[in-house]
């Protein structure tokens, strides 16, 4: 199979859907590689070392798309790469489709195989492919959280830990998955005061016995979360359904009430995010204010620490980029019901259910678009 990496074009995007080491193993495994020059230039891979890894590198990312049989990326694509895929064409990145109805009837239209690094899972049930990128996320959560909190920055001059005689920071995290877990564990590096909202009682026991009193547990109700943010200093949105549009759990009324300087961190902004006043920012421009509350909505925060998570990324993605090249990705879907379930467009269909529902858009199962 040829294999394509283009560079990424989102705004302040600098990570890449393969290293240099990934192409290494693809080329190992038989199969060819073609990068658009410059694709790892943001984290310190120059074209020489995609060259020395086997690839072809070429000048322009038309000849990636024209050439390549899968597109491996990170970003879901823009426009104008969307305007570049062709019917039949693999492309294999991060989508969230369900925050997006243009983009899906874009990806529709083309007739390519959208396969979603989001909603890949493994035998546990778990999504190893978005894991990389929550622990990222959630880590980085509470270090722009604090950074927010200072005063520069819009916030209400808190010091997250506090200092001897003055009271630490409250911190709620919403969502006590992956990202949640990692926000939990540096908020409470930094000796805030953290509390945990989630609705698996199995999954508040776990926190609970593997960090104790250090970390307070609840179960997420309405009325816990009305009385957690109104009274915290920092709120972390991490509430994932996989594939499908985020809850909508903070209300706006809820905003009002929080103390004015507090600062509120979306995690979830890539799908549609989980407070009623999120809207998606950049890290050029990444916050704003809503009644006084400092929002920051980064719809790729991982990106900030780009060369950290590409190689985090790429430990996860690589050994299913590989069995689709190596078995063709009818079979390759077919033959593992984990990797299917990252099929979210096929050939002018969706379909991944929580998709076509959220978007009021037709679904057609993977089973059955797989023949």
């Amino acid at each position: 199979m040829l294999v394509g990496v283009p560079k990424e074009i989102k705004k302040q995007e600098a990570r890449v859907g393969l290293v240099p080491g990934s192409v290494r193993e693809f080329v190992h495994h038989g199969h060819d590689v073609i990068v658009e020059t410059q694709a790892g230039s943001g984290i310190g891979f120059s074209d020489d070392f995609y060259r020395a890894a086997g690839a072809r590198v070429v000048d322009s990312v038309a000849e990636v798309f024209a050439a390549a049989d899968m597109i491996v990326k990170v970003k879901e694509p823009q426009p104008e790469e969307i305007a570049m895929l062709r019917d039949g064409q693999i492309l294999f990145t991060y989508l969230h489709l369900a925050a997006d109805k243009p983009l899906t009837e874009g990806l529709l239209k083309t007739g390519c195989i959208g396969i979603a690094y989001e909603t890949v899972t493994n035998r546990f049930g778990h999504l190893p492919l978005l894991a990389p990128m929550s622990e990222v996320a959630g880590r980085m959560s509470i270090q722009v959280g604090a950074h927010n909190l200072e005063r520069r920055q819009g916030g209400g001059g808190i010091l997250l830990g506090g200092v001897p005689g003055v009271a630490a920071a409250k911190v709620l995290i919403v969502g006590g998955g992956v990202s949640g877990i990692n926000a939990a564990r540096m908020a409470m590096g930094m000796e805030a005061k953290v509390t945990v909202l989630d609705k698996s009682l199995e999954r508040l026991a776990e926190l609970d016995m593997r960090f104790g009193g250090q970390l307070n547990t609840q179960y997420s109700t309405v009325d816990a979360i009305e009385s957690h943010v109104t009274d915290a200093d920092l709120v972390i949105g991490a509430v994932l359904v996989p594939g499908a549009a985020a809850p909508k759990l903070v209300s706006e009324e809820m905003v009002r009430a929080m103390r004015p300087g507090s600062v509120m961190v979306d995690i979830a902004i890539d799908q549609g995010g989980c407070f009623a006043t999120s809207r998606p920012t950049s890290h050029d421009d990444p916050t704003y204010l809503v009644h006084g509350v400092v929002h920051y909505c980064v719809t790729n925060m991982p990106g900030a620490v780009a060369r950290t998570s590409t190689f985090a990324l790429n430990n996860a993605t690589l050994p299913f980029a590989l069995e689709i090249a190596e078995r063709g990705y009818r079979n390759a879907l077919r033959r593992d019901p984990h990797l299917r379930k990252g099929l979210n467009i096929h050939r002018g269909a969706v379909t991944y259910e929580a998709v076509a529902r959220d978007l009021g858009l037709d679904f057609v199962a993977a089973e059955t678009a797989l023949g």
